[in-house]
């Protein structure tokens, strides 16, 4: 109940007990904050996981520790991908995403690459420069001393030249160490880099230190980002901080930029449109490992935790509170019914998507030439995202919000410029 104070004339003040709404944006905004936080702690744990296997993989190169490795690699992904709900709305998050989850990347700027991946590229001067081989690199007039590679050094070439494909740092130049390059196009497989990679005594590839030394400073680097975002989620942290400080509307326009972002032109467009209309397995988002169905469905689930203020937590545990679904629903029940549904729709059409890829077929293949089925499925998983997103601008207009600007994409605003 919320206090008001009613004078009439010659009556004294009195205090009447009016109703109020039992979720209030500041709750939204509180819950919101505290999902963030123990999604970002989440990702930090399971990154630490994964410094412990690939050091154990470093330490002793085999097949079972190479497997472990990629084990870890994939569980870091689940709270991590579920934080990007995070991002659009939040300048603090998106200005530092791109250390850590970049891509698509130029690989030959880290490691040795296949033939087919050609030896130059007009765009980046940087593309085979090959940084685990060579303790000097130039390009573009351009000289480095790479011979001591540090988290401090791997943080330094991340977007060498300017050039966003030269990611030298976070989960993806993680994932082509483990990996390796996936040369099976729209065919079944992902990359198979041999655990010898990483063997002084019987090293394959060559330098084999070297690559070691750049895995191990890659997570650690990726740690010491995660601590970075954990910290600004904290009570004093400066994510926390803007929100809290800002007026209750802005907080709650910089929730819902962040979710119809997501949803449309980050998801819909830019990390599945377009790969479906260029068939072009480079366009997916874990690409080395076939793990892009996992990562667009935890994708997902970061969204629907934001809409009903609900997290849970990578050992069980719930993190729960006010949510945007429950205070849409005290201004306009049928919308937030509407709403609730087409999220349903989506995690339907993404759980059969993460099905199709669990029961063989993995993401690159779905997007290939001539799958009409795989095809379809991943389009009908766009739809409603497309959908979902029709409905959210719905409820920026039931909530009365200004300011709130979708990020949108060629692929689905304009196909014909992506063949330009």
């Amino acid at each position: 109940m919320r206090p008001v104070q009613i004078a009439a004339a010659g009556i004294a003040a009195v205090t009447l007990a009016l109703p109020a709404f039992a979720v209030e944006p500041e709750d939204v905004l509180q819950t919101y904050s505290d999902i963030a936080l123990a999604t970002y702690e989440d990702s930090l744990t399971t990154a630490k996981a994964l410094d412990a296997a690939v050091k154990a993989l470093v330490a002793s190169p085999s097949q079972e520790t190479l497997s472990a490795a990629r084990e870890a690699w994939l569980a870091a992904r689940v709270p991590y991908q579920q934080s990007e709900a995070f991002r659009f709305g939040n300048p603090i998050v998106d200005d530092w995403e791109g250390r850590v989850n970049a891509w698509p990347l130029d690989e030959g700027l880290i490691d040795y690459v296949d033939a087919s991946y050609g030896s130059e590229s007009d765009a980046n001067d940087f593309y085979t420069v090959n940084v685990v081989a060579n303790g000097t690199i130039s390009a573009g007039g351009e000289t480095l001393d790479t011979a001591t590679i540090t988290p401090e050094l791997i943080q330094s070439l991340h977007e060498l030249g300017g050039i966003e494909a030269n990611v030298a740092s976070g989960y993806h130049a993680i994932e082509f160490l483990l990996w390796g390059q996936d040369l099976n196009g729209t065919g079944p497989g992902a990359g198979n880099r041999p655990h010898t990679d990483f063997d002084t005594a019987n090293c394959t590839g060559g330098n084999c230190e070297r690559r070691a030394r750049y895995l191990t400073a890659a997570s650690e680097l990726l740690i010491a980002d995660l601590e970075e975002m954990v910290a600004n989620w904290q009570a004093d942290g400066e994510a926390r901080k803007g929100l809290a400080e800002a007026a209750p509307e802005a907080g709650l326009t910089a929730i819902l930029t962040g979710l119809g972002s997501l949803s449309y032109g980050e998801m819909a467009g830019e990390r599945m449109k377009l790969g479906l209309l260029l068939n072009d397995p480079e366009e997916e988002h874990d690409c080395f490992s076939d793990n892009t169905h996992n990562s667009h469905f935890y994708d997902v689930r970061g969204i629907v935790n934001v809409w009903n203020g609900s997290y849970e937590r990578i050992d069980g545990t719930k993190v729960e509170g006010g949510s945007l679904a429950s205070l849409l629903r005290e201004r306009d029940a049928a919308l937030a019914d509407e709403m609730g549904a087409k999220l349903a729709a989506t995690v339907d059409a993404f759980t059969t998507l993460k099905k199709r890829a669990d029961d063989g077929e993995a993401y690159d293949q779905m997007i290939g030439e001539g799958n009409a089925e795989g095809n379809a499925a991943v389009q009908a998983a766009i739809d409603t995202l497309v959908d979902q997103t029709r409905s959210l601008e719905r409820v920026i207009a039931a909530l009365d919000l200004s300011g709130v600007t979708i990020e949108g994409s060629d692929s689905l605003d304009n196909p014909d410029a992506v063949f330009q």
